[in-house]
């Protein structure tokens, strides 16, 4: 098995490779407006890195959000693409649950949140009783709705950074990772889990929209 995970959901575009038992490569930037331009040279980092070609690839991992729309569906189309090319499945994960993965790697055991910025002062959110185990979510709120359900609960991610009068207690990682994601993936598909299908968790409508009333100009 030769996992390659991306992730673009949030502004962390990461790529990692994992053999099924670890993660063997891995690469992240934040940069909330570069996720096309930054994926691709970052695959071929990670496959320079582990010494092996893009067709020793055996499963896709992809990080289905939820996020927002124009970062987000640049990892999934490109997942997508390099699936039909190699011919091999395509796997989708929360990538809540990606988080929620690695800050139990590093120690948080639960209960505990992951919240994400979401925009518009609103942040993606989920609640996990373990770092394997999601109980709510995921979902898109106000900090202020929802602090109250979460109160005295550690909260992992940016979501926390960005409004800590909601979420006091601040946890790592503040940004997904996709050594995170495939680790997570590879463990599941061990056990015999079933995977989510390559699909975005949008929870919203975009921000662009088709103009209404607009003028048609073309010729009749």
């Amino acid at each position: 098995m030769l996992l390659l995970a991306v992730d673009t959901a949030t502004p962390a575009v990461t790529v990692a490779l994992h053999d099924g038992t670890s993660v063997v490569a891995e690469s992240g930037q934040v940069d909330a407006r570069r996720h096309g331009e930054l994926l691709l040279p970052a695959v071929d980092r990670v496959l320079a890195e582990a010494g092996v070609k893009l067709d020793a690839v055996t499963d896709m991992v992809v990080g289905v959000g939820p996020g927002p729309y124009t970062g987000l569906r640049v990892g999934l189309v490109t997942a997508a693409t390099f699936g039909s090319a190699l011919s091999v499945p395509v796997h989708g994960l929360c990538t809540l649950d990606g988080l929620a993965y690695a800050a139990g790697r590093a120690g948080l055991e639960g209960p505990f949140a992951v919240a994400t910025d979401a925009r518009r002062k609103e942040v993606y959110w989920a609640r996990y009783d373990d770092p394997r185990t999601r109980v709510t979510g995921p979902a898109v709120d106000r900090p202020a709705d929802i602090a109250a359900q979460l109160a005295g609960l550690p909260v992992v991610g940016a979501g926390a950074v960005l409004y800590p009068e909601a979420f006091p207690d601040a946890r790592e990682p503040e940004h997904v990772s996709a050594g995170a994601l495939a680790a997570l993936a590879a463990e599941r598909l061990a056990a015999g889990a079933e995977l989510l299908p390559p699909q975005p968790l949008y929870l919203r409508r975009p921000d662009a929209q088709v103009p209404k009333n607009y003028k048609v100009v073309t010729p009749k």
